[in-house]
């Protein structure tokens, strides 16, 4: 997807570029933060094509809004899943996950996340160059 044509797929803006824990080019726009009594945020996260977080988990868990482009979801130990427009993931308390784009495409989704996320080591380009 160009660039031209991922600005007008997209609801939010692109948002500010991702530093720390993301491999390649990822951007945030945050729509939402509550403290309280939610404690949750949502945020826009763009990815570019092969970009992606480091694994993580989320004490309280996570679900993610997919919104353009196609990508990837994976839970340790577990086969990656493609992600495509329209396609939601319910990501459970303390499960060990990455998400990104595909090495093709850019990759859009909403993060609802409440509470804290642990972040932990890179997902390595030969795990990912072997996604099927």
């Amino acid at each position: 997807m160009a660039n031209e044509e991922l600005s007008n797929s997209t609801i939010f803006p692109l948002g500010v570029k991702v530093e720390g824990n993301f491999i390649g080019d990822a951007y945030l726009q945050m729509v939402f933060t509550d403290e309280t009594p939610l404690n949750a945020s949502i945020g826009n996260v763009t990815f570019a094509p092969g970009a992606r977080n480091n694994w993580h988990s989320h004490k309280i868990g996570q679900v993610l809004l997919v919104t353009g482009g196609e990508g990837w979801y994976q839970e340790e130990g577990k086969p990656a899943q493609l992600l495509t427009t329209g396609d939601v993931v319910n990501i459970p308390p303390h499960v060990k996950h990455w998400h990104g784009a595909t090495k093709d495409s850019w990759f859009v989704h909403l993060a609802m996340t409440p509470g804290e996320t642990d972040w932990l080591e890179s997902v390595t380009d030969e795990e990912y160059k072997n996604l099927k």
